[in-house]
C-alpha cells in the first residue's frame, strides 16, 4: 500500500511503496524539466510535459534523501527580482557601451563585497543574478567570509565602486525576498557591511 505525504520541507512529498520510500522534490523536479528544455533547445508543451515525465522518473528510479535546501519561493519577490533584474540589464548595458565610446582608458578594479547572508543558496543565486548584469562580473565568491569578489570597469571613480557595492547589496536582498526562508531576509535588513575584507 502507497501513500503520499508532505515531507520534512515545503516542495518536497515522500511516496511509500511497501518498505520502499521514494521522495517528489519540486524544485528539483523543476530544475531537470529545464535542463530538459534547455538540451532540445525548443520551448514547446511537448518538451515541457516529457521534462517532467522523465524528471518524475528519475526522481522515482533515483531516490535522494528529502533535504531543505532553505528555498521558499515568494511569487511577489520573484516578480520583483525579475523586474529589477531586466531594469539592471538594460541600465548596465547603456553604461557599458558608454564606457567602450567614452575618450581615454578605462580602468578596473576587484572589489570585494562582503553579504549578509551566508546561506549557500543564497550566496550562489546572488552571485549569479549579479553575474547576468552586464559589467557586473563576479570572478570569486568566498564561501567563509560569505563575500564576493565583483570586476568593476570605472574604478578611477570612487562614487562607481560605491554604486557596484550598493547594487550587489540591492540583488542579495531581492534575491533573499525572493527565494529565501525568514531568517534569510531578517538578515538583510541588518545595516551593510563596513569595510572589506582584504581579497
Amino acid at each position: 500500500m502507497s501513500n503520499l505525504y508532505r515531507d520534512r520541507s515545503l516542495y518536497s512529498w515522500s511516496f511509500r511503496i511497501g518498505g520502499g520510500r521514494r521522495v517528489l522534490d519540486l524544485p528539483l523536479i523543476t530544475w531537470l524539466t529545464v535542463v530538459w528544455i534547455l538540451l532540445w533547445g525548443t520551448l514547446s508543451w511537448a518538451n515541457l510535459v516529457n521534462g517532467v515525465v522523465v524528471a518524475v522518473c528519475l526522481c522515482l528510479a533515483f531516490p535522494l534523501p528529502a533535504v531543505d535546501l532553505g528555498l521558499r519561493l515568494r511569487p511577489l519577490g520573484i516578480l520583483r527580482l525579475a523586474a529589477y533584474l531586466l531594469y539592471d540589464m538594460f541600465s548596465s548595458s547603456v553604461e557599458v557601451t558608454r564606457q567602450i565610446f567614452a575618450r581615454g582608458p578605462c580602468h578596473a578594479a576587484v572589489v570585494a563585497v562582503p553579504l549578509r547572508v551566508r546561506s549557500d543558496l543564497m550566496l550562489t543565486a546572488t552571485a549569479v543574478a549579479v553575474s547576468n548584469v552586464p559589467g557586473g562580473s563576479v570572478i570569486e565568491v568566498r564561501r567563509s567570509t560569505a563575500t564576493v569578489f565583483l570586476h568593476v570597469l570605472d574604478a578611477d571613480d570612487p562614487g562607481e565602486i560605491e554604486s557596484a557595492q550598493r547594487s550587489v547589496w540591492r540583488m542579495e536582498e531581492l534575491v533573499a525576498r525572493a527565494f529565501g526562508t525568514a531568517e534569510d531576509i531578517a538578515h538583510v535588513t541588518r545595516p551593510v557591511p563596513e569595510g572589506n575584507p582584504s581579497p
